[in-house]
Order: structure tokens, then sequence, then C-alpha cells
């Protein structure tokens, strides 16, 4: 992984916890103790929110596996203490990659809210196809 343009210490827990996850745990386990039971997922090549635990695991764990390689990295943070935005960027297949998360905590610092969304069209398109790809390996290896 590409070093942040952000720290990566000093957040609200919430934030924290993510960061460290990203950072260091990266594990099926550790991001499934934060999510929420009915966590949403807002993707942003899929039309409709994806709601449960079960789902927004199958999609976050996707995109560390292809957005989330050598080049991604956090370029800004805003950490409203239950909210916060993050903005990345990597390289894709040659293309560059922009976009921003947006994640929702309960009062139990679970995350309820997931939100992607990815600039311009043709890294969307690339993430759309690495996604859908890799959604699928995963499926059949499940």
């Amino acid at each position: 992984m590409a070093s942040h343009l952000v720290p990566t210490k000093g957040y609200t827990e919430n934030l924290q916890r993510w960061f460290d996850w990203m950072d260091g745990d990266h594990s099926t386990a550790g991001l499934s103790v934060q999510l929420a039971e009915h966590v949403v997922f807002r993707s942003p090549v899929v039309h409709t929110p994806q709601e449960g635990r079960a789902i927004t695991m199958s999609y976050l764990l996707a995109a560390g596996e292809t957005l989330g390689g050598d080049t991604f990295r956090y370029t800004r943070v805003f950490d409203c203490t239950d909210k916060a935005v993050l903005e990345f960027e990597c390289v894709m297949d040659g293309i560059n990659v922009n976009g921003v998360d947006m994640i929702a905590w309960d009062d139990q610092g679970k995350i309820t809210d997931f939100k992607v969304m990815v600039r311009p069209l043709k890294a969307m398109q690339t993430v759309h196809a690495a996604m859908g790809a890799m959604l699928a390996k995963m499926k059949a290896g499940a």
C-alpha cells in the first residue's frame, strides 16, 4: 500500500478503528466486528443499497483485493465523530481512480452505513469490471 497523504493515527475512536484495520489487521474477523448487523453498503456500481453484514463484508473485502493494491492511499480525511469522509486514490490498469468512502457509525461504534463514490467515468468502469470479477471469484471459492 502506498503511503497515505494523511496521518493514520489520532482520530476519534470509530475512525481510528477503521484505519487500524486498513493499515494493519485487514482480517475478515477484524472487519466483521466493526460492522453492524444491518449495515447498508452503497456501491458506486450497484443501483440498490446492499443490506446486511455478509454482503457488506463481501464488497469491502473485494474492494480491498481490487483497489487496495500498492497504489491505494487516503488523501484527505474529514472526521466528524459518528461520520467520516475519506478521499482516496489509486491506479488500476493504468487508470487513475479517485473516490471517497463515506462511513457512519452507531452509538456502539459499529458501522451502519458505508458509501463509496468513484470518479471519473473511466475509473468507474475499471472498478466495476474488477469488482465484478473479484466478487465472482470469491463466490466460487466460498
